[in-house]
């Protein structure tokens, strides 16, 4: 079990690594060399072409003026100088709502902290609980006085306990109120300001019944002529490209082994680049490179011309999905939020996500094998969870020597000594569970493309999703069932059965000490290496030397990166869930988590303004799942304090905690029938509103020219139309009324005449 000392020598490591990569980053910053790395957003947006000239020998990769390296720390007072409204025209609204999860962490746990250190840690530190539990063989610190479990059972002093978990309930409930209320006005305020874009006037149908007579093209467009006859505009069809793609990333690998090739050619002319062709080209006959890849390059590109002519020219690349566009926002929103037809399971609609937010290799998904999908997908998911409670328990392990020298008394000389003892409870549980979570994120992605999300924004809020749960079961709720066993390892084995749910008890609040190691390896040294971005500046470096021939190869080397909204808001709630839980329990916790939050929300804001660059803009459509989750966590909270005051014989005070549950859960249905619609649904309103003023400001607008490859596939979009490439459009008539072709016999008695019917008439 971690004591003062150990956390004192955990402290000090994770100190010095974040001072380190902060102060390597504020050199490295200033390098000229390094320049697209610390500033790729500035050039993305055209705004930063060069990097910084002083003049003198080395200059170019080299930043020789020596004053610059005196205002190092400079860019923490930048990062927190641009104003809000101008960042969310700088960032976006996604990055602004993202970094409000950091200042909302300020707002609840500053107060909670000041409340908590002069009421609750004077109140557990007068007590002799456990000085008292000694000779029930209960493993604890010093530190652990600082807990709840101090306290002796049946004490009065569980009234404070009482009064502050109400005060926590209700300042918690009352800033997230008026934080999902401002927000909501921010998306909304942001619709409506926002410039013309596909997504707005688009909607994605899918599940399109299948019918013998018509091609799904006819029957898309049949159809919307016939139920929005004077709002349809267009559609595109979905294609289904998936050999396509794997062509142009070949091609692409291809090009860049081409590149290498050349380049290496140019640094020395007189030698012409040789490649092996046996396994992994150690071994077999040796081929001049430069001609190997050109010839790869080009058998390739006559390939996807191939593969082009056939998509376009066949029927059988068709889904049955397809992208509906409307001549007016209102139009598209009464299509993208009321059912189609009698039958729910046929023509489903849906607000389309923005061009690039597409998931395109999703939309191929036959509709009907999304339900088996996530039910495949809900049992692995299981599995996975169960099973990485082994390596939670090893982590456990190593956090509490105490308890297993007490067991296996026979390994206490090997891990006795005190610097290593210390480093092995304060510093190693944190960086081993650290690392025993690096791949998760990767492997819950690739299971929400399996379920078959369309847009990259439902994929990393599904992601998201299962992050947190995983790190709710596995990391939170795994860490103190199997840390209080291996804690309490020696009084388990001694004691009968009924007082182990009092051990447990007393033991769970001593886990503070555990996670207190975890959020200065993740929450402090993370968030400083975050800003170090030490990955992507070796990457870079290296396609640098190696691939680069012109600016724009540069700036393909470049890589920005994301807020990555599926890893770092579920890592954001795991520290509200600690923050809420060890409130009343444990309150030593929370300036470590203070600290968290406001160095996190420096570095994220400095990484929005200058690195980030989103794939996608979803105006803050996850706020949801951010208070429900900080929602749960509060009830999580109230339920087990609950649990322990039972434990402790708290008879008169615990069940007024039965209220607190009630009440945050109507809270909770509250805002999310006054607030939720704002983030789910576009009022036809503001829909008609922002109609008006552009019919009025731009009389003679082409939408249709507009929207024309908005939502062509990526392969298809660059250099030619989607009618030429694709055959996504019919040529269509202007004239009034429109007459609606159809091949079905059934539909010949449409109210708007067909063909068919017109042609048949008397």
């Amino acid at each position: 079990m971690a004591t003062i000392n150990d956390i004192g020598v955990a402290a000090a490591i994770n100190i010095v690594t974040a001072f380190a990569f902060l102060l390597a980053f504020a050199i490295f910053r200033i390098q000229p060399v390094n320049d697209r790395v610390y500033f790729p957003k500035w050039y993305f947006k055209g705004l930063r072409s060069s990097s910084i000239q002083t003049g003198g020998f080395g200059s170019k990769f080299i930043n020789l003026d020596f004053r610059s390296y005196i205002r190092f720390l400079n860019w923490m007072p930048e990062a927190l100088k641009m104003p809000e409204p101008e960042l969310v025209d700088h960032a976006g609204l996604d990055s602004v709502v993202y970094l409000r999860i950091y200042l909302l962490g300020l707002k609840i746990f500053f107060p909670i902290a000041c409340v908590a250190f002069t009421t609750m840690v004077p109140v557990n530190w007068t007590n002799k609980g456990l000085d008292r539990l000694r000779h029930s063989n209960i493993s604890f610190s010093d530190i652990d006085k600082l807990s709840l479990s101090n306290i002796p059972n049946g004490s009065p002093r569980f009234w404070m306990h009482l009064c502050v978990a109400y005060a926590i309930t209700f300042w918690t409930c009352f800033i997230l109120k008026r934080e999902y209320q401002n927000i909501a006005l921010m998306r909304l305020q942001f619709l409506a300001n926002d410039q013309r874009r596909p997504n707005q006037f688009t909607v994605l149908v899918r599940n399109i019944p299948t019918d013998p007579h018509e091609s799904i093209c006819e029957l898309v467009e049949h159809f919307f002529k016939v139920n929005h006859p004077d709002h349809y505009l267009t559609f595109q069809a979905v294609h289904d490209a998936t050999k396509l793609s794997e062509l142009v990333l070949t091609r692409k690998q291809m090009q860049n082994l081409l590149d290498y090739n050349i380049n290496k050619h140019m640094r020395n002319l007189n030698n012409r680049p040789v490649i092996k062709m046996g396994f992994l080209g150690c071994f077999g006959e040796e081929v001049d490179g430069i001609k190997y890849y050109t010839s790869a390059v080009e058998g390739l590109t006559r390939e996807i011309s191939e593969e082009k002519q056939r998509l376009r020219t066949g029927t059988k690349s068709i889904v049955p999905a397809a992208f509906v566009s409307f001549k007016s926002r209102w139009g598209a929103a009464v299509c993208a939020q009321t059912q189609q037809t009698r039958n729910p399971t046929e023509w489903l609609t849906e607000w389309a996500a923005e061009p690039r937010d597409i998931y395109y290799d999703n939309l191929a998904l036959p509709y009907v094998d999304l339900k088996i999908r996530r039910l495949i997908v809900g049992v692995a998911y299981f599995f996975l969870t169960f099973f990485f409670m082994i390596p939670i328990a090893f982590v456990q392990s190593l956090a509490n020597i105490e308890g297993i020298e007490k067991a296996f008394p026979f390994l206490k000389p090997l891990i006795e000594v005190k610097l290593l003892k210390s480093i092995i409870q304060g510093f190693l549980p944190g960086i081993a569970l650290k690392i025993f979570l690096l791949f998760l994120p990767r492997i819950l992605m690739q299971m929400s493309k399996f379920e078959g999300f369309v847009s990259t924004s439902s994929l990393e809020r599904r992601a998201a999703s299962r992050f947190y749960m995983f790190q709710f079961i596995n990391v939170f709720l795994g860490s103190i069932v199997t840390g209080t066993a291996f804690q309490q390892l020696n009084s388990f084995l001694n004691q009968s059965a009924n007082d182990i749910p009092k051990t447990i008890g007393v033991s769970i609040p001593m886990k503070a000490t555990f996670f207190i190691t975890y959020i200065m390896v993740d929450g402090w040294a993370g968030v400083a290496g975050e800003i170090l971005r030490l990955k992507p500046l070796i990457i870079y470096h290296l396609k640098n030397s190696f691939l680069v021939r012109t600016e724009k190869d540069r700036e393909e080397a470049t890589d920005p990166g994301t807020i990555g909204f599926n890893t770092g808001e579920p890592q954001i709630q795991l520290y509200f869930l600690l923050g809420l839980v060890y409130a009343t329990v444990s309150p030593i916790l929370l300036p470590f988590i203070l600290v968290f939050f406001g160095l996190a929300y420096v570095v994220y804001r400095h990484q929005v303004i200058n690195v980030y660059n989103q794939k996608y803009e979803s105006a803050g459509k996850f706020w949801p799942d951010v208070h429900r989750r900080v929602v749960t966590a509060l009830i999580v909270s109230q339920l087990l304090l609950m649990g322990l005051l039972s434990t402790k014989h708290a008879s008169k005070s615990t069940p007024l905690l039965l209220v607190l549950p009630l009440l945050t859960i109507g809270f909770h249905i509250h805002c999310k029938c006054r607030y939720q619609p704002a983030f789910v649904t576009y009022p036809l309103q503001e829909a008609m509103i922002k109609d008006t003023l552009e019919r009025t400001r731009e009389p003679n607008l082409n939408l249709k020219e507009f929207l024309r490859d908005a939502y062509a596939h990526p392969e298809f979009r660059v250099g030619e139309s989607s009618d030429q490439e694709m055959g996504l459009e019919k040529a269509r008539s202007d004239k009034s009324p429109d007459l609606v072709a159809t091949k079905r016999g059934s539909w010949r008695n449409t109210s708007l005449p067909s063909k068919h019917s017109y042609t048949n008439s008397p």
